[in-house]
């Protein structure tokens, strides 16, 4: 890595280059960062490098080189291969260095994480994300974090950089994933209910681009209803989040409530429908492909080019 970034901020490098950590990596960028990137697709961090910045081949070469290292894959598993796997970060991160993890993933996990990076003097930061593909690039982010001052004290500029809003939520790991699973419940309930609606309108006969007028102008709308049923008119189910990211999120959440013996029927019957879908052949694809769970809906075809 070229030493472009200004004195004083940390050297900083992203590993997962989908639509999330891609976006962030390139807000890094925009701030002035000389980003270091790693991805199992080599070509997707060749890419980002030819704008600026330098593509390591393995997590752990990437760690070797950076003081803050913001990690954007799927899932706890992908986490464990960018820290554990071969070549991994965890035994290439300088002490004192942090680790920021954005997935959505078990709070207790998580909370298990900080502590076994403490053991080889790494810091780390429990940061779950939330604004989609478009705020990431744009460095406006939601980010969830929680994690110990002297962690915030070195990542700090990274995380402002790549969001809008930082909430601390604690002193220690954990907490940052638990609100993640919170506002995961409500997206995943509010999609679901968003197809249903759709679904039903379109059943009974009401043309789709008018329910969809209607509705986002009026009290039943949500974020999610006019953000994702844009996607079922366009029909144009490219994944931005797929279905399979709300199998795995909602099955989170009722794994979290289960100790608890908390009911949470809302979003049980929601991971039912995503589950569905998936289970259809739907799981690649954007997750308002939820909508095609309900039988004889004529929906708009995808224009062709």
């Amino acid at each position: 890595m070229s030493d472009q970034n200004r004195p004083g901020r940390p050297r900083v490098g992203v590993v997962g280059l989908g639509a999330m950590g891609l976006g962030m990596a390139r807000s890094l960028r925009t701030a002035g960062y000389d980003v270091g990137v790693h991805d199992l697709r080599p070509d997707t961090a060749a890419a980002f490098a030819r704008g600026g910045g330098t593509a390591f081949g393995t997590c752990g070469e990437l760690a070797a080189a950076v003081d803050v290292l913001v990690s954007v894959v799927v899932n706890a598993a992908q986490v464990e291969t960018v820290l554990f796997g071969s070549d991994g970060a965890a035994d290439r991160l300088r002490p004192g260095s942090v680790f920021v993890m954005c997935s959505t993933v078990d709070p207790a996990w998580s909370a298990a994480l900080e502590g076994r990076l403490a053991e080889k003097g790494v810091l780390y930061l429990d940061a779950p994300i939330s604004g989609g593909a478009a705020r990431a690039a744009a460095g406006e982010l939601t980010m969830m974090t929680s994690g110990s001052a002297e962690a915030y004290s070195v990542a700090d500029p990274v995380l402002e950089a790549m969001s809008s809003t930082v909430y601390r939520l604690g002193e220690h790991a954990g907490l940052g994933s638990k609100v993640k699973i919170v506002n995961q419940l409500l997206a995943g309930v509010h999609i679901a209910a968003a197809a249903e609606a759709m679904a039903l309108g379109i059943r009974a006969g009401v043309p789709a681009e008018a329910l969809y007028e209607v509705i986002t102008h009026s009290a039943g709308n949500s974020w999610m209803f006019e953000n994702r049923m844009a996607h079922v008119l366009a029909g144009d189910y490219t994944p931005l989040s797929a279905v399979d990211i709300f199998v795995k999120d909602l099955g989170l959440v009722l794994d979290s409530a289960r100790p608890e013996r908390f009911p949470l029927p809302l979003a049980a019957t929601a991971h039912q429908m995503f589950l569905q879908a998936s289970a259809s052949g739907l799981g690649a694809e954007d997750d308002s492909a939820v909508i095609k769970i309900f039988p004889g809906i004529d929906l708009p075809k995808p224009v062709e080019a």
